[in-house]
């Protein structure tokens, strides 16, 4: 499946679309092998709580504008304004040295000039006082890159590694651990004043950043707690004289009556990730949670994941699914959705702006808009979501003091938040060049598209917000009175507090299941093979394994 990627409200899991990793990558890939010594337990839990008083010490930054509309927490706040003036952040330049940064990023879309050819490179390289030289790697195979970089001990200076990638690398705490500098000493408590952008990210963020028990990366808080929503074209739905579903079977009828094969329409893409939040399959931890005696239960094992399942079937069986998406995973899933062919999509919220900014342009009326999340049995909806951050910074181990703070400075500067001059530049690049500024704010330019792709921006974290966006005047409130809404039913955590270093077996083998269960859903396995395929993950895949693990966390934990 494909993407949305960080231009807009970038929430981690807007990329959720993404395939993690291959198969052929997560299974026997000997992550740790040539990482020296001999390897770690294949799993470990850490108990967060425990290590409150290394956390940064947060602090507000002086002089940023008020927010238009306060989000509920972890929802952001949002912005319909920019502001009339920006001001500087960072007095003096970051870099010092002279000497190069060479940094890994992931980007979706074609790959942007790099460093000597791109003049937003240059630009913002010349406000850092140092080049930052780039290597932007291919975010649907990022996983793939990011396995064989670590496993050959081979990391730049600073290395991006996506939240929703570090659960199918094996042995991940024990490559941090070996690879990567720990900066516990250089940010926890009142050590982050050195670095004032970095101590307005939320206590939650930077939570993440630990393991081993030290904070070991810098991270890029989330900006809306949410992986998916469903998106309509709520201007063909309208026009068809139908409304919203409410309920699984006026999902299924108002999937039967837009879809017409004859002019080439279909109601869906693959929507089996909603589906099973309306019929609230857990989502934590990928689908984790605790039975009534305290015993956890993943997805597969619950009646939820069945109804699902079948659910989903039935909408494939029904040919409601969009064939040329029914062989494939999704890559021309939003073309569909653009021209009309389909009228459901199920993508990150990130997907939402940029479609309809775009698009609005193409066609008069085009109206994008998310499917409030229902029940399917009644009551209150369950909504899947956390605030773990996007990405994680890791510095190269070994680098010595001085480039450590050096890095860090460059960091700091790019984390820079909403209404600054830095933020400006990296966000839009040079006015008249990468973007003009009307009175409603900066609009990218051809160039912008082309040079921009977020290549600081994942090098950095920010304090995140939702900012405003001159093609789509409604779109901050619009999104933020859905995020207000939906944030009243997000999905407890048992385990919150706690961060988990699953098995390895149990890693490597959710790929691969899912695989299976999606053969299953698209009639290429029988619906009764869904039973086996849940026995083999209990056992070779790791399930049981996982769930000793989960349990025993919890007890160490004392819950």
């Amino acid at each position: 499946m494909e993407p949305s990627g960080p231009g807009s409200a970038t929430n981690r899991r807007n990329f959720l679309s993404l395939v993690g990793l291959s198969a052929a990558a997560t299974v026997g890939s000997g992550l740790l092998a040539g990482c020296g010594g001999e390897a770690a337990s294949t799993s470990d839990a850490q108990n967060l709580d425990k290590l409150a008083g290394l956390l940064p010490k947060q602090k507000e930054l002086p002089g940023l504008p008020k927010p238009d509309v306060v989000g509920t927490r972890p929802v952001p706040d949002g912005y319909t304004q920019f502001p009339a003036e920006l001001f500087d952040a960072v007095a003096e330049k970051p870099g010092r040295s002279g000497q190069r940064i060479n940094g890994m990023t992931p980007a979706w879309g074609p790959a942007p000039p790099s460093l000597g050819q791109s003049q937003y490179l240059a630009a913002v390289n010349a406000e850092l006082g140092i080049d930052v030289n780039f290597s932007v790697q291919d975010g649907l195979k990022y996983a793939d890159k990011l396995n064989a970089l670590l496993g050959a001990r081979d990391v730049p200076d600073l290395l991006c590694v996506p939240e929703w990638e570090v659960a199918k690398l094996p042995r991940f705490a024990d490559a941090v651990a070996a690879l990567f500098e720990d900066l516990t000493d250089y940010l926890s408590g009142d050590r982050v004043d050195a670095y004032p952008m970095l101590a307005t990210f939320p206590a939650g963020a930077w939570r993440q950043a630990f393991w081993n028990e030290r904070l070991m990366s810098i991270p890029n808080p989330t900006d809306g707690p949410f992986p998916w929503a469903l998106f309509g074209r709520k201007d063909l739905i309208d026009a068809a004289g139908l409304a919203y579903p409410k309920t699984m079977d006026e999902l299924f009828e108002v999937g039967k009556q837009v879809t017409d094969p004859n002019k080439g329409v279909w109601a869906f893409d693959d929507i089996f990730s909603m589906v099973q939040m309306f019929y609230k399959v857990p989502g934590t931890d990928d689908g984790w949670r605790l039975k009534p005696d305290g015993t956890p239960e993943f997805k597969y094992e619950t009646p939820e994941f069945r109804q699902a399942v079948e659910f989903m079937a039935k909408v494939y069986q029904a040919g409601l699914v969009h064939p040329d998406l029914v062989a494939s995973k999704g890559e021309d899933a939003k073309q569909l959705l653009q021209s009309g062919k389909i009228l459901f999509k199920q993508d990150g919220p990130g997907m939402w702006q940029p479609m309809q900014a775009e698009q609005q342009k193409v066609t008069p009326g085009f109206n994008l808009q998310p499917v409030p999340v229902f029940s399917a049995g009644g009551g209150d909806p369950l909504v899947w979501g956390d605030d773990k951050p996007i990405s994680y910074t890791f510095v190269k181990k070994g680098l010595g003091k001085e480039r450590v703070e050096e890095l860090l400075r460059v960091i700091n500067w790019c984390s820079a938040p909403f209404g600054t001059t830095e933020f400006n530049l990296r966000e839009y690049g040079v006015e008249g060049k990468h973007h003009t500024r009307t009175t409603a704010g900066p609009t990218k330019t051809d160039l912008g598209f082309k040079e921009i792709a977020n290549q600081y921006f994942f090098v950095s974290g920010r304090s995140p917000v939702i900012q405003p966006y001159p093609q789509t005047p409604n779109y901050v409130r619009d999104y933020l009175s859905y995020s207000n809404e939906m944030v009243k039913f997000l999905e407890k955590d048992p385990w919150n507090g706690l961060k988990l270093e699953m098995p390895a077996r149990y890693k490597a083998s959710l790929v691969p299941t899912e695989d299976k269960i999606t053969d299953i859903l698209r009639g290429r396995r029988p619906l009764t093979d869904l039973d086996a395929v849940i026995q083999e993950w209990r056992g070779s895949g790791g399930g049981d394994e996982a769930r000793e693990f989960r349990a025993k966390a919890l007890a160490d934990a004392g819950r």
